[in-house]
C-alpha cells in the first residue's frame, strides 16, 4: 500500500506527506530526548566538541571491501571516524579510529557489547538508549545523537536533530562539521553493494559477507537492512553544498569507489613520503 502511494504522489508532494507524519510520530519522544538525564550529558559532552578541531583534516573510514587494498596504518597519527563495526580490523591495525559512529537499531542491538568495549568516543542513536541498563552510569554512557529517518537536512551542529540519509556516513560528516574540520576525506566508502533487493529491507546473512572488509562483518545470522544507494546520494549532495558553502572540502579517496558526488583524489598523495 505505502508504495502504491509513494508511486501515485510527485516526490516533493510524498516527501512533504511522509516528514509531516514522522514529525508527528516523533512528538512523544521529543521530551525524553532532550530532557533525560543521558540525553542532557551528550548534550553537554556535544557543546565540548563543538569545533574542537577547527582547520583540521579528519578521515571517514566506511566498511567496504576496498579497505582490503588500502593501506590504513598510514592513518595512525590521524584523527578517523570509524562506522559500525569497523572495530573489527583493529587487532589487526594495532591502533584503533579516534572516534565511532553507529546509527542502526540492528548494528547496535546486535553488537551493543562490542562497541561498549571500546576504549574511544562513541556515538549513536537516541533511539540506542533502550538497549542499555537504566542503572548504567553517565561515563560508561556512549555519546547519543538525536537522529531521524525523515527531514532531510544537513545539521551543523549536532547538538540539534540530525537526518540519517540512509547511511551513517552522512551522520559522521554532518558531526565532523561539528566538530570543525576543514577538510575531510572518505576512505572505503564503496558505494556498492552486491547483495541486491528492495532498499532498507531486513535481511538475515546466510553466510560469508561480500560488502564489507571481513566476511564475519555481517556474517551468518546476523540481521541487517539492504541500502538505499539513492537517498544516501541525495544525502551526500547536501553535504557537498554545506561543506562548500562553508569554505570547507570533502574529498573521496576511496580506491575503486563507485560514489561519484564528491571529488576524487589519490589516497597515496595525501601522506607524506
Amino acid at each position: 500500500m505505502k508504495h502504491a502511494i509513494k508511486s501515485a504522489l510527485p516526490p516533493a508532494l510524498w516527501d512533504f506527506a511522509r516528514d509531516s507524519y514522522d514529525a508527528l510520530r516523533r512528538l512523544p519522544d521529543l521530551g525524553p530526548a532532550y530532557l533525560h538525564p543521558w540525553r542532557r550529558e551528550s548534550l553537554h559532552r556535544l557543546a565540548a566538541l563543538k569545533d574542537i578541531h577547527r582547520g583540521q583534516r579528519g578521515f571517514i573510514l566506511g566498511n567496504g571491501p576496498s579497505l582490503r587494498r588500502t593501506d590504513l596504518t598510514r592513518l595512525r597519527g590521524e584523527i578517523t571516524f570509524g562506522l559500525n563495526r569497523i572495530y573489527l580490523l583493529f587487532p589487526e591495525l594495532g591502533f584503533p579510529t579516534t572516534y565511532l559512529v553507529s546509527i542502526n537499531d540492528l548494528v547496535i542491538e546486535q553488537c551493543r557489547d562490542e562497541i561498549l568495549a571500546l576504549p574511544i568516543p562513541k556515538f549513536l542513536t537516541w533511539r540506542a538508549h533502550r538497549f542499555f541498563p537504566p542503572q548504567t552510569s553517565l561515563p560508561d554512557l556512549p555519546t547519543f545523537l538525536y537522529t531521524t529517518y525523515t527531514g532531510p537536512r544537513f545539521a551543523r551542529d549536532a547538538r540539534h536533530r540530525l537526518w540519517e540519509g540512509a547511511t551513517v556516513t552522512y551522520v559522521a560528516l554532518q558531526l565532523a562539521f561539528h566538530m570543525g574540520f576543514e577538510q575531510i576525506i572518505l576512505v572505503g566508502v564503496d558505494h556498492n553493494f552486491v547483495t541486491q533487493g528492495q532498499a532498507n529491507q531486513t535481511v538475515v546473512s546466510e553466510g560469508d559477507d561480500p560488502n564489507h572488509f571481513a566476511p564475519n562483518y555481517f556474517g551468518k545470522g546476523f540481521r541487517w537492512q539492504l541500502p538505499d544507494l539513492e537517498t544516501s546520494e541525495r544525502a551526500y549532495r547536501m553535504a557537498r553544498a554545506a561543506y562548500q558553502s562553508a569554505h570547507r572540502q570533502i574529498l573521496d579517496a576511496t580506491i575503486g569507489g563507485k560514489l561519484t558526488v564528491f571529488p576524487k583524489v589519490d589516497y597515496n598523495s595525501l601522506f607524506q613520503h
